[in-house]
Order: C-alpha cells, then sequence, then structure tokens
C-alpha cells in the first residue's frame, strides 16, 4: 500500500508539472512569432498522405475493382458519417477537444491516474489531434523525441485546421485491424452497410476496436469486443451523450456480422486498364515511363476513380469462349474487342485462366502479326498513293526476288497478274511485297506510325515486314485498334479503355478521348472493307463466316513456321482480333488446318449483342 501511495503521489506530481509546463508553453508561443514562421516552415501536411482506396467502374458505374494501396480506407467526409459516432470517439478520446490547442496536459495526467488505478492502459493521454499527427505524419514508436515532435504537430495542425476537418482525418485514420482504416471503411467491411445505416449497438461495437485493434479484433476476439463496447456506450452515458436505456437497448441487440468480401472482377480488363492508365499519363502529362509509373501508383494511393468501357457480358462471353477452347491445352489465346460507335475498348482477355497482373497476351505478347499486317502496310498504303483503289484493280502477284529475297506464296503457288482483292482474299505474298516495294518501305512505314505500335524500330523497315517480319512484333491488342480505321473510314482515333479518371471529388485527371487522324482515303478504306467481306464469303477465312444481316469481314494471318494464328475483322458493331500462339513459341500447323483461329473467332462473334 506505501508503494502504490507513494506511485500515485509521483505520478500525481508529474502530471502537474506537465499540465503546468504545457500551460506556460502554450501562453507563450503566441508571443513568440518566430516560432510560429519555424513551424510554418518545418512542419508541412501534405495531403497525400493518408491513402486512399480508388475505383475502377464498369461502363454501367458499377465497381467491378476495388484498389487498395495497402490500406482498405474509403474516405468519407465527416458530415455523411453517423454524428453519435464522432461523439462517440470524443467522450472516449478527447472529451476536451473544443477546447484544447491540440494537447492537454490536464487529460495526460488524468489518463496517467485511471490507467494506474485500473492496472491497466484504459485510457491514452493523447488528443484526437495528437492521434491523427501520429497516425498521418509521424511514428509510434515510444520515445521522448516522437511524444514531443507529436505535440509540435498537433498544435501546428490546431493553427492551420479547423477542428471539423481535424475531427473528420480522425475518423477517416484510425485502425479498425484486418487492414481497415477509417470509420466508413469498417462499416463496409464488418457489416457491408454503409456507416448511415449503422444502429447505435454496430456503431459502439466498431468504436471499441481501434483502442487496441488486435486485443478487440471481432474476427479473433469477438468477447473482448463487447467488454470494450460496453466502456464505450458507458463513457457515453456519463459525457451525457446517452440515456441509461439506450445503453441498455443496444447492449441487448445481438450483433450479427456481415463481412464485405473485396471487390476485385474481370482481371484480365482491370490489369490492361492499369497499364493505359500509365499510358494516358505519359500522353497527357508528358512524363516518360518510369515517371508515369509513379505518378500512377501516387494518384492511386491518393483515391480515384477509374471509369471504363467495359462491358462485363462481353468480357465474359470471350473469357469463357477461350477458356473452354484452350484451357486443357498448353496453347495459349487472347483477343480484344472494340466497339465501333464509342470507339472504346469493351473487353480484352490476357491468356488462358489469366490472373491479375500475370503476363497480359493482350498487350505485352509483341507476336509476328503475319498476313493481317498486308491491309496496314501494303494494301492500304499502295492503293492510296498510286490510286489505284479498287478491288478490281491489278497487280502483278508473280515471282518476286530483291537482294536475294525471295517470298513464296503459301504451298509455292505462283500466280501472275490478278486484282486486287483476289491477291488480298487468298493473301498472296509476293502482291504484297511487290506493293510495298512500289511505294518503298519508308513509304509505308509512314502510314504504319500513325497507329499505337510501340514495337516498331528502325530496322524494321524493309520488304519482309510486308508479311510480318518485324523484330519483336505487335499485340493483338494494338493490332486490332489499328483495324478499326477500316470501319471509320480511313480515320483513326486511339481506342481506350478508360474514359476518364477522376479525383474523388470529380476532378478529371486524364481522358481517354483522343485526336482522330487520317491515315487512308475514305475509298482506300471502303475497298479493303469490301475485300475483307470477300474474304470471309470465299477467301482464307470462310471458316470465321456466320449468319448475321449486317457486314461481315476480316483477315487472316499465319507467321512463319505456323508459330503465331491471327484473325482480325468486324460485324456492324465491333471489331475483334484474336491471337493463338504458345508462349514458347512452337508450330501450329494441324491448328492452322483444322482452322481453329477463324473458327474461334467467329464463336467469340456469336456470343456477341447485336448491337451495343
Amino acid at each position: 500500500m506505501i508503494r502504490t501511495g507513494l506511485g500515485f503521489t509521483a505520478v500525481a506530481a508529474l502530471a502537474a508539472a506537465f499540465t503546468f509546463l504545457s500551460g506556460e508553453l502554450l501562453k507563450q508561443i503566441p508571443e513568440t512569432p518566430t516560432i510560429h514562421e519555424v513551424l510554418d516552415e518545418e512542419i508541412q501536411f501534405d495531403a497525400a498522405a493518408m491513402t486512399l482506396n480508388s475505383r475502377i467502374m464498369d461502363r454501367h458505374g458499377v465497381l467491378v475493382s476495388d484498389v487498395y494501396s495497402g490500406e482498405n480506407r474509403i474516405f468519407t467526409p465527416l458530415h455523411e458519417m453517423p454524428e453519435v459516432a464522432a461523439n462517440m470517439f470524443l467522450a472516449v478520446e478527447d472529451r476536451n477537444f473544443y477546447e484544447h490547442r491540440g494537447f492537454d496536459g490536464n487529460g495526460i495526467a488524468r489518463a496517467l491516474m485511471v490507467n494506474l488505478q485500473a492496472q491497466e492502459i484504459d485510457q491514452g493521454g493523447s488528443t484526437i489531434t495528437q492521434q491523427v499527427a501520429r497516425n498521418l505524419y509521424l511514428t509510434h514508436e515510444q520515445t521522448y523525441e516522437r511524444k514531443l515532435s507529436e505535440i509540435l504537430y498537433a498544435y501546428q495542425m490546431e493553427r492551420e485546421m479547423s477542428k471539423e476537418d481535424i475531427l473528420e482525418l480522425y475518423m477517416n485514420s484510425i485502425y479498425f485491424a484486418n487492414g481497415v482504416y477509417g470509420f466508413e471503411s469498417a462499416s463496409q467491411f464488418y457489416f457491408s452497410r454503409p456507416s448511415s445505416e449503422l444502429s447505435l449497438a454496430e456503431i459502439t461495437f466498431l468504436g471499441a476496436i481501434p483502442n487496441s485493434p488486435s486485443r478487440f479484433d471481432p474476427l479473433v476476439n469477438s468477447e473482448a469486443t463487447m467488454e470494450r463496447q460496453e466502456v464505450m456506450l458507458e463513457r457515453m452515458v456519463s459525457a451525457g451523450i446517452l440515456s441509461e436505456s439506450q445503453l441498455s437497448e443496444a447492449l441487448d441487440e445481438q450483433i450479427v456480422l456481415d463481412l464485405s468480401e473485396r471487390t476485385d472482377d474481370f482481371p484480365d480488363y482491370v490489369s490492361y486498364v492499369h497499364h493505359e492508365f500509365e499510358e494516358l499519363l505519359i500522353d497527357q502529362e508528358n512524363l516518360d515511363r518510369e515517371a508515369a509509373s509513379e505518378r500512377a501508383q501516387e494518384l492511386l494511393q491518393q483515391g480515384v476513380i477509374i471509369e471504363t468501357a467495359l462491358d462485363p457480358t462481353i468480357q465474359n462471353a470471350v473469357t469463357e469462349v477461350i477458356n473452354d477452347r484452350f484451357s486443357t491445352s498448353d496453347i495459349q489465346a487472347a483477343a480484344s474487342v472494340i466497339d465501333h460507335e464509342t470507339n472504346e475498348i469493351t473487353a480484352i482477355t490476357g491468356g488462358t485462366a489469366y490472373q491479375k497482373f500475370d503476363f497480359h497476351r493482350g498487350w505485352q505478347a509483341s507476336r509476328s502479326p503475319g498476313s493481317t499486317i498486308k491491309p496496314l502496310l501494303s494494301f492500304g498504303p499502295y492503293m492510296d498513293e498510286t490510286g489505284e483503289n479498287k478491288a478490281g484493280s491489278y497487280i502483278d502477284s508473280g515471282p518476286f526476288s530483291k537482294n536475294d529475297y525471295r517470298p513464296r506464296n503459301f504451298g509455292g503457288a505462283e500466280y501472275g497478274v490478278v486484282t486486287l482483292e483476289q491477291a488480298f482474299k487468298q493473301s498472296h505474298n509476293t502482291a504484297a511485297v511487290r506493293m510495298l516495294d512500289k511505294i518503298s518501305p519508308e513509304t509505308g512505314f509512314s502510314y504504319l506510325r500513325k497507329f499505337d505500335f510501340p514495337t516498331l524500330k528502325e530496322e524494321d523497315i524493309r520488304l519482309p515486314a510486308a508479311l510480318g517480319g518485324f523484330s519483336e512484333g505487335m499485340s493483338v491488342n494494338d493490332m486490332t485498334r489499328a483495324y478499326t480505321v477500316f470501319q471509320q473510314k480511313g480515320e483513326y482515333r486511339t481506342p481506350r479503355a478508360i474514359r476518364q479518371v477522376t479525383t474523388l471529388n470529380g476532378d478529371v485527371i486524364v481522358e481517354g478521348e483522343s485526336a482522330s487522324i487520317r491515315v487512308y482515303s475514305e475509298e482506300t478504306a471502303d475497298t479493303i472493307r469490301g475485300m475483307m467481306k470477300r474474304t470471309v464469303e470465299s477467301g482464307t477465312g470462310t471458316a470465321a463466316h456466320y449468319d448475321t444481316a449486317g457486314y461481315l469481314g476480316g483477315k487472316t494471318g499465319t507467321s512463319d513456321e505456323y508459330h503465331d494464328l491471327w484473325f482480325i475483322g468486324s460485324n456492324d458493331w465491333y471489331t475483334t482480333g484474336i491471337w493463338i500462339g504458345r508462349d514458347q513459341p512452337q508450330s501450329l500447323e494441324s491448328q492452322s488446318r483444322d482452322q481453329v483461329h477463324t473458327r474461334l473467332w467467329r464463336n467469340i462473334m456469336q456470343e456477341l449483342p447485336t448491337a451495343p
């Protein structure tokens, strides 16, 4: 008893001294402008200190992916949270919140006495302002230096912010266990409802957790959480916030948790959206790739809303068709689907049984495009440059040789003079090379550079490119995007998955809309569109044909040694491209003979709606 008495005396003396010194400090600081100047210079409150959740939405405004940056936090304005929740934390954590200027010497002394009597840490000595400073701008290490910094930060915070702003930061920064930060996030996580719909019992149950998140974690020790909840309610009664009857009613209510799962659907599309976000930052903020990646992460941590063109029905259909066909095989496939009317990517796949952020074959796999490059590099530029832009115009498709380069047609067949349509729908290699030679590879590539082909290199400017001979190749998404030029009368506007990215307040950061550029004449685009139609009717793409009342056309492609199989085509509403191959290239000759690529494209197109 003597030792306990001495302990109380010592604590009381220390608390009194601390209170006196604190009071004197507050008296002195306002009279010393230089101290304020130092604080203004040394203490900066970074608006991005609190990481927030970002959201990716589909074309209907439905959430498809929660993006957490290490902390699950849904920032919510103070006025949108229950007033009783804020009053609860004020009653328990900081009764003098509206009177003090950042720290409370009397409160620290009182907390010391209560904790000593309880033989445990039942009350903290820090004000709500100090807790915000510690949670957002400092560390949690137990040192006198950190405690002094906390007091200085809290004092400066009270100078720069309103009490309501500080309380709002507190309500959004406190930790509720299980990676959940902020009261609204806790409500959504533990009860799957917004905090505005919670009962008093549920509010105080959540309020019990932050005092010791590991000890009062309701998923591990719900009994301890409920015991702490009772303490919270009693404090609110003693503070005059609740009546005894409200306390009894809250304690009688059974707490039923309804845990929410993180929304993270459509991994193929969402992974691509992350990539395209960086691409838009490169274009619209003039950043290099490394800076764009850092900027994207910074924005995602600050909290953004990414509105996309994702059509869940189409995405599911394309994914299912590909998985059903190749899930038991080592063959991979990827596809991209673009809506003509909106010029947007409505679906994109990353490969068979794709997992989020794995290697994405839709945009990362650069492969030889084979003959699918011919309309873009040979036919289109040749028709525009020479004026021979009719399907019935003639081209020599006979044997070709230049500087030891001698391309061969499929099966070694030889032809003579044929129409452009015949050379197109039967995919004559010699005709395609001759066209590029007539206008020059440099001229042909001047057209190709108007598209989004990031892997083009100077060494690619040569005749073999007419047949897909590139140093790296193209992705199926980039090829599909380029093919939309024929459905847009020769003009090209980069199709995007992202419509716009905004802050949580609705301010636009980047937009997906891009300027239109003329690539081919309208006459040339219309002729190629017609030749694609004949290819499906009576050329190399007949296996892609299906009954439809509108337009249907496309182009096949096969790389050397059958390593890659392609088909890119359109109906009245969509342009869809597919690629089939193995990650480690091997021959797909038997699959080519069986027209696996054209049949797969047909199966996908038949699953798409008849109109967007």
